[in-house]
């Protein structure tokens, strides 16, 4: 009778340690920069630029050089990034409500117009599949700072935050730049309750003002004859650095093996050599130096480390591939594929986007925002631009011409004819 008291004891045991290890879910956290070209990076080869925490990150994690954003504006980006869907699909296409004719900007942001244009945009994200709202079926607590364009952090599902609903991050905007308290007190909190956690960490950086410390600016001065340049500099090398900060702090709590780490570019940016803006075929623009990043996936001791020159990826994928770890199911329709499975990666036709206005001409119609439609396939790249844009259609053989300067549509018209029906399948309004 005793052993068999101690045998029923013994499994009971197994069965809720089993039970237990099985409700553990991993720790999220989503790196997020802004306004980074895509070749910005010591381990995509640059041969100026130092990002040592970043470049350390992407040799411990699943590297895609060939990722993309589906839109290369800030807004509409960012929006993708949370729920996996294209901008066309939650509507948010672009970063402002439309602008009434003959109203300045400065007056704009202050009418009833902007905040009743605001208030559909916000709704809108309400409405979508955000990524804390589907974490919180497993008990996540989740954590905005930095970037935020859609009203107060609520409105994403997530259940702490910086940003009180200005517009595009108001406090949020200090993370990073002066401050990662709000996270360290978060990681406190999270340890406190015993919960996992998601931290959406979004820093306007290296966005302008590139106003790096000087110690970082002398890095670079003597590197460029351009001062813009050099300030851009060094504010990706300080944006790196903030990244090595939040790394070491969960290194610090021993949360590396639960916690998968994730990171991705909102949108590209080229530096105007003769001015703090950005220079053409990169920022909103229809071109990889707009729309390409690298994107990493670390998960300390559960995915293998490598590296991959050759697949195109969305940032689209990084929702449906984090559900797949934490035992979630898509909740939507969610366009993305699993990172992780090789074999779908691999079979991956081609991969598609678009690119809208900056102010949405019309906040219910994503058809009449519509700038560009593309997409890649086999290293070509077609473009294809709605009726009142002033540019043709547009080709590219990616891996000859990276930078996009032979448009090769006029000599490749078979090559466009195979690949407009699948860019149409993909997305084919009809403008009015």
């Amino acid at each position: 009778m005793k052993l068999k008291i101690i045998v029923i004891l013994f499994w009971a045991i197994v069965l809720s340690l089993t039970l237990g290890a099985a409700e553990e879910h991993p720790n999220i956290v989503l790196i997020i920069s802004d306004d980074q070209h895509w070749g910005d990076y010591g381990f995509m080869g640059h041969s100026v630029l130092k990002t040592p925490c970043l470049d350390r990150l992407a040799e411990q994690g699943l590297l895609f050089t060939r990722g993309y954003v589906p839109a290369s504006l800030c807004c509409p980006s960012l929006a993708s990034l949370i729920t996996g869907q294209y901008p066309h699909q939650h509507r948010i296409t672009s970063n402002d409500p439309p602008l009434p004719a003959g109203m300045k900007k400065s007056e704009f942001y202050k009418s009833q117009a902007y905040h009743n244009g605001r208030n559909v945009m916000i709704e809108q994200m309400k409405k979508a599949p955000a990524l804390p709202k589907l974490l919180a079926k497993q008990g996540y607590l989740s954590m905005q700072t930095g970037k935020w364009w859609l009203g107060d952090y609520s409105s994403g599902g997530f259940t702490h935050g910086m940003t009180k609903g200005g517009r595009h991050g108001d406090e949020g905007l200090n993370i990073g730049r002066d401050t990662m308290q709000p996270i360290i007190d978060f990681l406190d909190l999270a340890a406190k309750e015993k919960k996992p956690f998601f931290l959406w960490y979004a820093p306007m950086l290296p966005h302008a003002p590139h106003d790096p410390p000087e110690q970082l600016l002398n890095n670079y001065k003597n590197k460029t004859p351009s001062i813009h340049q050099a300030k851009y500099w060094g504010n990706v090398e300080r944006f790196d650095e903030t990244c090595g900060q939040l790394l070491n702090e969960l290194e610090r709590r021993g949360l590396n093996e639960k916690t998968i780490v994730v990171y991705v570019c909102d949108n590209g940016w080229i530096q105007n050599q003769d001015s703090p803006r950005f220079a053409p075929k990169s920022k909103q623009s229809q071109y990889d130096g707009g729309l390409r990043t690298p994107i990493i996936v670390r998960w300390t001791g559960h995915i293998i480390p490598n590296r991959d020159d050759t697949h195109p990826v969305l940032s689209l994928d990084i929702v449906p591939t984090l559900l797949k770890l934490v035992g979630l199911e898509k909740d939507a329709p969610q366009p993305g594929i699993n990172l992780l499975d090789s074999n779908t990666v691999e079979a991956r036709n081609a991969v598609f986007g678009e690119c809208f206005t900056h102010d949405f001409v019309d906040l219910l119609q994503p058809e009449k925002n519509l700038r560009f439609r593309w997409m890649i396939e086999d290293g070509w790249k077609l473009i294809i631009p709605q009726p009142d844009e002033k540019t043709g259609i547009e080709l590219y053989y990616l891996p000859d011409d990276p930078n996009e300067t032979k448009n090769l549509a006029e000599s490749q018209q078979q090559r466009i004819e195979l690949m407009l029906p699948k860019l149409n399948s993909f997305y084919n309004p009809q403008k009015p």
